[in-house]
């Protein structure tokens, strides 16, 4: 039997359902719409903040989080297809599928902080464009709601073709944290612990403060008018 091997550090994984969860959160209730926009707004709040925290991450995480393992994986895509891919972590492929991910929710996001509903509803940062290019920002941002949802019918494909033809279990790894240790050469991840960890969460939190808008300063209270006797 194999050995077990850390691979997927705690924040990396608490990273991940979160936004499993925030993504589908904000897609139901801007399919919504209406009196759910609050929602979808706090929601896209909330996945700035996680989108800076793993940005961050690419930098001070472990291992496998890092860019520099992503980029190393990236360069060995014409080993993976002849199949002598012997590494941990993601594979060519799926480094491609995180930064294509990554860069669509990131797109996303920060459009969605500008867009309005032609009704009652603008994003925190409306104020700071136009409203044309608010209009065409609302109109894109829609847009990528269904690549969005292409790309995560990829991710769940990619997951049970793993599961069937390569008996690979990604959704138990990115639970525990831990997969199978077929190669002596392949290490278990290191780094990414607390400091770095408050670094990255400090980090997202300026960048939910700075989406939200309530740095911008907010209009003079109307004048009372004073009652007719």
């Amino acid at each position: 039997m194999a050995q077990q091997i850390r691979v997927w550090d705690g924040p990396l994984r608490i990273f991940h359902w979160l936004l499993v969860v925030s993504v589908v959160t904000a897609l139901l209730t801007g399919w919504q719409g209406g009196s759910w926009m609050d929602w979808h707004a706090r929601a896209g709040l909330f996945i700035v903040g996680l989108l800076s925290f793993r940005l961050a991450w690419l930098l001070l995480g472990s291992t496998y989080a890092r860019l520099s393992t992503l980029l190393g994986a990236l360069l060995s895509l014409p080993q993976y297809l002849r199949g002598d891919w012997r590494r941990l972590g993601h594979n060519p492929l799926g480094v491609l599928s995180v930064f294509a991910m990554l860069g669509m929710l990131s797109w996303q996001a920060v459009s969605g902080l500008f867009t309005n509903d032609d009704i009652a509803f603008t994003g925190p940062l409306y104020k700071l464009v136009s409203s044309s290019l608010s209009s065409d920002l609302t109109r894109l941002h829609k847009l990528g709601m269904w690549i969005i949802i292409g790309l995560i019918a990829l991710h769940i494909l990619a997951i049970v073709v793993h599961a069937v033809l390569k008996k690979h279990n990604l959704v138990k790894a990115m639970l525990t944290g831990k997969t199978e240790q077929h190669y002596p050469e392949q290490k278990p991840a290191q780094g990414g612990r607390w400091l770095a960890f408050v670094c990255a969460l400090a980090i997202a939190l300026g960048a939910v403060y700075m989406a939200s808008g309530e740095w911008q300063s907010k209009p003079p209270p109307a004048p009372a008018v004073a009652p007719a006797w």
